[in-house]
């Protein structure tokens, strides 16, 4: 995936122990076999591959070999490194994120304008993983459709390693210099310890918060750290006696069987980095340590053939094309996924596209000096921020309805009350806008001071909105679990607001407040965290706690009321805490707003029938041996009408997403809340 402007070709002068800078062709095979994975498995598959980790550990051993052996010459130019990766970078990145704007002002539904600027100009800007770890830790996001630049993320990565890892090797490289130290064993004990505090960080973050760590820089440094060891010490240990051809042949077709399997055999995207990344990080170690086998059956026959040559070439363009050409075809034909047909169109584009970049703009760029490769980009990069600023000021035209929710024209979940009066209502601007959709999420409103528990390490974030009087708060409300229960935030807060009440927040995604993890069985840090959050209420006393009572109301009636939900409340009954629990909403299989913004408003294509989604008896009723201290909340009359659930109602758009209302929404459900309040607790 990096654009390595070439291999090198002739041999110069080498450091001791360092890698000859001698042309690997095998190293552009598996190049190409890690971009050929990925882009394949993200077409049909669905799933991620492992190859972006290839290319970490490629990455690492390239620019690891030639820190250290400059070091050793003399010293690093910082500036001109900088500078050399820059120029090598930014053509491609910056004409596919140019492409992509005009593409997505025309092709993208206007709810994704948003979040696509703010990707675009992260991006360009190497942070678009922390824009994706962010919203992974908030986690209304995590089921948001794909942007066209999220794989852009790795790159960003990539930027990261660049600007720090020459300053890391040059410090190691003074340091050595001054103590007369060996540079090779110096640097080699450097990278051991980087590398294996970043292993055992990803590790951790990967038990404790996967989506996190997926996208967090430093549990990535670890691969970028493997290929930097395996560039200090690769000629040495194939100069060893026992690196026969025919163990250099085995070892090869080892390192491809093991990549060609990693994305089929693990759940690379729940699993990932953690443990698991050092399979294809490992494999690719192991092509690496073949290397030309000179064996007639060896893997490196095949890699260092002209075919996978070739794609090696066009890797990085290849990478950076096939994703927004996917995704945009996706959207065009409103397909989740495309058929053996379709998916081979989308490749075979993506390969045109990334011939004609690598032909006509790095190619050209190549042959000029680096300061004019560079103020080339610079150029392009200006372009794109000025086409991004363009689209966001008409972003902004359309973002610009503001609304009272509940109002005479716009009352929500008002206009399913049997006594509303239909005859009164009027037709409206909707509300949110679909350009605002995507952003009008509960945690939005407010003012909320957040901190981790002091005592319970698992809890990285206890949320609260104060009071608005002056007086202490009357009541004491904790809202606890995953988003679905932090959308109704929204919901409580005009009632909170009304009556002094302050509102307590403690989340974490796809984790609902249970005694077990209910998303992933296997996510140890979501049982752990429901654990410490219990323990925490406990001592918090709260005067009540509101949270699911259900999940999972998709079409086919699957709504369930988990074993470990009921579990939970007893743990609350046994603390003193009185609870409610709200019904789930209903997922729709689709994203709302791209519907609304398709079919129209109020088409009922948008909408879902109300009895393949919620069964006639909610499932909490059924469920054995509930606690006296449980009330329950049935949001279903507030969002569905008696035969469909709408994508809006009252002139307000229900969903934000594929499964998350919209906080506009969720505020027009408040009368609901306060009447449950008032008639079940007996608050005033």
């Amino acid at each position: 995936m990096t654009s390595t402007g070439g291999a090198p070709q002739s041999r110069t002068g080498t450091a001791p122990g360092a890698t000859r800078t001698r042309f690997r062709p095998e190293l552009q095979g598996l190049r190409a076999l890690a971009v050929l994975l990925v882009v394949v498995y993200h077409v049909w598959v669905g799933r991620v591959s492992g190859g972006v980790d290839v290319f970490f550990v490629i990455t690492g051993f390239l620019i690891t070999g030639g820190l250290y052996r400059a070091a050793a010459r003399g010293g690093i130019d910082l500036r001109a490194t900088w500078t050399r990766q820059l120029s090598r970078l930014l053509p491609a990145i910056t004409v596919v994120l140019a492409a992509g704007v005009v593409a997505g002002a025309l092709l993208l539904p206007e709810s994704r304008w948003g979040p696509t600027i703010r990707e675009t100009v992260a991006s360009l800007l190497f942070l678009q993983n922390w824009e994706l770890a962010n919203n992974a830790v908030d986690y209304a996001a995590r089921d948001d459709a794909a942007s066209i630049v999220q794989h852009f993320w790795s790159l960003s990565i990539q930027g990261q390693f660049y600007l720090v890892w020459p300053l890391l090797v040059a410090g190691v490289a003074i340091a050595a210099r001054r103590d007369g130290a060996n540079l090779h064993r110096r640097l080699t004990g450097t990278l051991l310890a980087v590398g294996g505090a970043s292993l055992a960080y990803s590790v951790y973050l990967t038990v404790v918060n996967q989506p996190l760590a997926y996208f967090h820089s430093l549990p990535r440094v670890w691969e970028f750290a493997l290929g930097g060891l395996l560039a200090l010490w690769l000629s040495r240990i194939e100069a060893r006696p026992e690196l026969t051809s025919g163990f250099r042949a085995a070892l090869g077709w080892g390192g491809v069987f093991a990549l060609v399997s990693c994305g089929l055999l693990l759940q690379v995207d729940r699993a990932f980095p953690g443990w698991a990344a050092l399979w294809p990080t490992v494999a690719a170690a192991m092509v690496l340590v073949a290397g030309q086998s000179g064996h007639r059956w060896g893997a490196d026959r095949l890699l260092s053939g002209p075919v996978l040559r070739r794609i090696g070439d066009v890797s990085f363009p290849l990478y950076l094309w096939h994703w927004p050409v996917l995704v945009l075809t996706l959207i065009v034909t409103g397909e989740e996924r495309l058929g053996v047909g379709a998916g081979a169109a989308v490749i075979g584009a993506s390969f045109v596209l990334a011939f004609a970049t690598h032909r006509f703009v790095e190619q050209p760029l190549q042959a000029l000096d680096t300061r004019r490769a560079l103020r080339t980009g610079g150029i392009l990069a200006l372009v794109v921020l000025l086409g991004a600023g363009s689209w966001y000021g008409l972003t902004a035209a359309r973002s610009s309805v503001q609304v009272e929710a509940g109002s005479a024209t716009h009352p929500g979940a008002g206009a399913l009350d049997p006594t509303f009066d239909l005859a009164s209502a009027t037709e409206a601007e909707l509300a949110p806008s679909l350009v605002q959709a995507g952003d009008d999420w509960s945690y939005h409103r407010g003012t909320w001071l957040c901190g981790p528990s002091p005592e319970r390490p698992a809890i990285d974030n206890v949320c609260t909105t104060p009071a608005p009087g002056p007086e202490p708060p009357a009541k004491r409300i904790a809202v606890v679990g995953d988003s679905h229960a932090q959308q109704y935030v929204a919901s409580l807060m005009p009632v909170a607001q009304e009556h002094n009440w302050e509102i307590i927040g403690m989340y974490r995604g796809a984790c609902p407040f249970s005694t077990a993890s209910e998303s992933a069985p296997d996510d140890v840090g979501c049982a752990e965290w429901n654990a410490q959050v219990a323990d925490e209420l406990a001592e918090m006393q709260p005067d009540a706690l509101l949270t699911l009572a259900s999940r999972d109301v998709r079409p086919g009636q699957l709504e369930q009321t988990p074993e470990g939900f009921v579990q939970a409340w007893w743990r609350m009954h046994d603390a003193g805490i009185p609870v409610v629990a709200v019904r789930d909403n209903p997922r729709p299989p689709f994203d709302m707003p791209d519907c609304v913004a398709r079919e129209g408003r109020d088409s009922e294509a948008c909408g879902l029938v109300r009895e393949d989604v919620y069964p006639s008896i909610p499932p909490y009723t059924m469920a054995p041996d509930l606690p006296p201290n449980v009330s329950f909340l049935d949001v279903a009359d507030g969002i569905c009408g008696p035969e469909l659930c709408p994508s809006e109602v009252g002139n307000v758009l229900v969903y934000m997403d594929d499964n998350h209302l919209t906080a506009t929404y969720a505020e027009t459900l408040a009368p609901m809340f306060a009447r449950h309040f008032q008639d079940e607790l007996g608050w005033q």
